[in-house]
């Protein structure tokens, strides 16, 4: 059986990348979002297991001392991480995984997996990225203000990804998104390990 793609996509915030990871999920059936480890008390409407495994600040530092994790991050007082084992499993079920992560877990687990896939979600213009992260206009221009600076540093890592892809219309950069899952899967070491019998019988010769 050939073993599934991990892929990392990263992406400021207001360039539509959940929404573009759900709606390609939805539609594939091969590919799966990881749901991380996390300390933060779980809010109303939250499932265990479905939006995070929520886990104690202790169970959580014990696991990080096992090497549980593929990667990991701290946001103010709480953490955050991506289970090795969980990652690995569903990848040699064949099955791809996406994580959702910003540009330094990526370049974390790239250390580890080399051969992840990182994926860029990008706005098509600041002017679009700030019309998105205004929303209802009921922040303070100070808020607004550091969103976007934060957004155009995160910006700044879109080169350590293997993909780029711009979010201008929604359906097309779903279309793109999709695109590079189809490619990857055609690659020749996938191809043979998934079809080697049928390339053998290909290059039979007739009365062998």
């Amino acid at each position: 059986m050939s073993t599934g793609t991990l892929y990392t996509v990263s992406a400021p915030s207001g360039a539509g990348k959940t929404s573009l990871v759900k709606a390609l999920v939805e539609s594939d059936s091969q590919v799966t979002v990881s749901v991380s480890h996390t300390t933060r008390p779980m809010r109303p409407g939250e499932t265990d297991g479905i939006n995070y495994h929520f886990v104690d600040r202790d169970e959580f530092v014990a696991m990080l001392g096992e090497g549980a994790f593929l990667e990991h991050a701290q946001v103010f007082e709480n953490f955050y991480g991506t289970s090795r084992a969980w990652v690995e499993e569903t990848l040699a079920s064949g099955r791809d995984v996406i994580l959702e992560i910003d540009w330094q877990g990526a370049a974390q687990v790239r250390k580890l997996k080399p051969e992840t896939v990182g994926i860029f979600i990008l706005p098509p213009s600041q002017q679009a990225l700030l019309e998105r992260l205004t929303g209802r206009g009921q922040d303070e221009q100070s808020v607004i203000d550091k969103r976007m600076a934060e957004a155009i540093s995160e910006m700044t890592h879109y080169a350590e990804a293997d993909f780029v892809i711009i979010n201008d219309d929604f359906t097309t950069a779903l279309g793109e998104l999709r695109a590079v899952m189809v490619a990857e899967r055609q690659r020749l070491d996938r191809q043979q390990s998934r079809h080697g019998a049928l390339l053998q019988s290909l290059l039979r010769q007739q009365g062998d």
